[in-house]
């Protein structure tokens, strides 16, 4: 199995190159330009800003995939929610690689104080990303049908959530009077 690490700088390279084979072949992600290098750069650096995990796979000097989450909103009341996201080398597909990413991409959220975790995956035929993240205990809460338009054809989104920790059944932060 490949190592499951944080990324690094010199990774950027190959988590453009992998990003944008998605952006151009795929429909998990409803990107349809593929991002330059400096702008995945700007990304994992605001992820990383806020002491979140960006995570690769790496296997004999190569990255194979990587995954990483943000935020699920900007606002303060989301601080407790992210939303994960996980992209693969096509050569990497089908090997458990996906799953690996994100068992420790949670195992990392959880480390820094993160209750809920939500999945929006582009695609309801999106077999590949529902199964992973239903095998890791996420739920399906929803379906938005035909919110995006890519490759000539409407796209639904599918969204899923897990609780990490307490979750939802006590306060993330101490309570006043709390020692």
């Amino acid at each position: 199995m490949p190592l499951i690490r944080p990324s690094r700088d010199e990774d950027l390279d190959a988590i453009t190159r992998i990003y944008g084979h998605h952006v151009l072949t795929g429909t998990g992600t409803f990107e349809t330009t593929p991002p330059s290098l400096a702008d995945m750069t700007a990304r994992r650096a605001d992820v990383l800003s806020k002491g979140l995990p960006w995570l690769v796979a790496e296997e004999g000097g190569q990255v194979l995939g990587f995954a990483y989450g943000n935020w699920f909103k900007p606002r303060p009341a989301y601080r407790f929610s992210v939303e994960d996201s996980i992209y693969l080398a096509p050569e990497a597909a089908g090997k458990g690689l996906g799953r690996a990413l994100l068992a420790e991409l949670l195992a990392s959220f959880e480390r820094a104080g993160v209750r809920r975790v939500m999945a929006v995956i582009g695609d309801s035929a999106n077999a590949g990303s529902v199964g992973v993240h239903r095998a890791l205990g996420f739920e399906q809460v929803g379906v938005v049908p035909s919110c995006g338009w890519k490759f000539g054809r409407w796209l639904d989104i599918v969204l899923m959530q897990r609780s990490l920790g307490a979750g939802d059944s006590t306060s993330p932060e101490p309570t006043e009077g709390a020692a």
